[in-house]
């Protein structure tokens, strides 16, 4: 699996574990589908994701969008 399906993987299981959160537990949780839909826009924009720069490290194949 390449570092672009991780990403992808990794920022929808983050957003569905916050709303389950924020249904359960508290509404604040919602910030943290915030900042994970904020990350991937600008990602988009910038090439920058944290995440895909740890995975390089850790030796993930790299795919298109993070190189």
């Amino acid at each position: 699996m390449s570092i672009d399906r991780w990403v992808l993987g990794f920022a929808g299981a983050m957003i569905l574990l916050s709303v389950l959160l924020a249904h359960f537990v508290s509404v604040n949780w919602l910030w943290l589908t915030a900042f994970v839909g904020a990350n991937l826009l600008q990602s988009s924009f910038t090439g920058f994701c944290p995440l895909a720069m740890l995975l390089k490290r850790f030796g993930v194949r790299p795919g298109h969008a993070f190189s």
